[in-house]
């Protein structure tokens, strides 16, 4: 069912436990006017004449930002390249409290990366909401460390096509996951230009390959532990380099096939707030039972994917899934979780003055959950 609502006026919203993102609040109400909010005050002192919703008892907490997924119920960017592809991607996860979306193209060819970008600007062009731009992960990545990726697609980076990248997903691209192994010093320069998150991932690099890398001023990797060298005694590789430093953020999917809660509650305790969630999702609320193209498997057994070699080959999941387990499974409070899914991945895409938050001046991207977390009613803007 669709509990969606797209705010047009006013409303304040009551009766709730309120967590803006700093504090969890009880006692207060949500004012939310033209897309904005506009105050959390107390709730003793609402204004007159404005129409109130009784949320009864429900958590109020920011909408959900999810930095890397490719898919919603029956669209896939990689493969569609559309429009109609991102609104049906953008309305699977809204449904579960997502508001805002870095939907994600995996190794594929140069046209169908710039196709994306595209498709994206047409999305923009109808003044559309909730697509903060492109996640390009790959094609230039270990193939040691390729995972599900198809292998005819990964290829060593060039300076020709990274420079049309550059050129032609102006102000789109926002992300690019890379394996800083495979690139030169002239052409990590070139992407420190962009203004990008880079990111390291499927990665085989050896610690010392690494932190030469971050010592760039690189500072994020890409779904912790998944397709990267592990932490062994003798060395560190990528999960233990990443631990071992302090001005390192990564992401991480939390759908309990990924890693084990054990994993994640280390990982937490390690890097605090640098640790943030994504969903990773293939597809959410999938129905098919297989899917192909260009060299790329999945089969669905309704818990998740595996590709022909039996490989994880993304998730089927949504945000408000991992918060869920981050929550029930893991034991991380409540606050912490929501501030993985909303304010650090604002921070990482630099919209943290936008979104992320529960504030005055903050997009009215909300989310109404039940006490056992369940999406109850979301909010967003215009």
């Amino acid at each position: 069912m669709d509990h969606s609502r797209r705010l047009m006026g006013q409303l304040i919203l009551t009766n709730a436990t309120i967590f803006t993102g700093e504090a969890v609040l009880t006692n207060h109400a949500l004012w939310l006017e033209a897309g904005k909010i506009r105050a959390v005050l107390p709730a003793g002192e609402l204004p007159e004449n404005i129409p109130t919703h009784d949320t009864h008892g429900a958590w109020l907490v920011p909408g959900f930002i999810d930095f890397q997924l490719y898919g919603g119920s029956t669209g896939f960017l990689t493969q569609d390249g559309n429009v109609e592809s991102l609104i049906n991607t953008y309305e699977t996860h809204r449904l579960d409290g997502t508001t805002t979306i870095v939907p994600t193209v995996y190794s594929t060819t140069k046209a169908r990366i710039l196709t994306a970008v595209q498709a994206i600007r047409d999305y923009w062009a109808d003044e559309r909401q909730g697509v903060a731009g492109l996640h390009v992960e790959g094609p230039f990545i270990n193939p040691v460390k390729r995972g599900a990726h198809s292998a005819a697609m990964v290829r060593p980076p060039s300076h020709e096509e990274l420079s049309e990248l550059i050129e032609k997903g102006q102000g789109v691209i926002k992300v690019m996951t890379i394996a800083p192994e495979c690139f030169d010093d002239a052409l990590l320069d070139l992407l420190k230009t962009t203004g990008w998150a880079i990111s390291a991932g499927h990665t085989n690099a050896s610690a010392a390959q690494l932190n030469a890398y971050f010592d760039k001023g690189f500072a994020l990797a890409t779904h912790l532990y998944n397709a990267m060298r592990p932490l062994e005694s003798r060395e560190l590789g990528v999960v233990g380099t990443i631990f071992d430093r302090t001005d390192v953020h990564a992401s991480i999917i939390v759908d309990g096939y990924h890693c084990d809660y054990g994993a994640l509650r280390i990982a937490k305790r390690l890097l605090g707030e640098r640790l943030f969630l994504i969903s990773d999702a293939t597809f959410a609320k999938y129905q098919g039972t297989r899917f192909e193209f260009e060299g790329f498997t999945i089969n669905y057994d309704g818990e998740r994917f595996l590709n022909d070699d039996g490989l994880l080959a993304g998730s089927c999941i949504t945000l408000l899934d991992a918060v869920r387990n981050c929550i029930q499974k893991a034991g991380i409070a409540p606050d912490e979780a929501f501030r993985m899914a909303s304010a650090y991945p604002a921070r990482q895409l630099g919209m943290e003055k936008q979104l992320g938050y529960l504030k005055a001046g903050y997009a009215a991207n909300v989310v109404a959950l039940t006490p056992d977390l369940h999406v109850q009613e979301v909010w967003t803007t215009v």
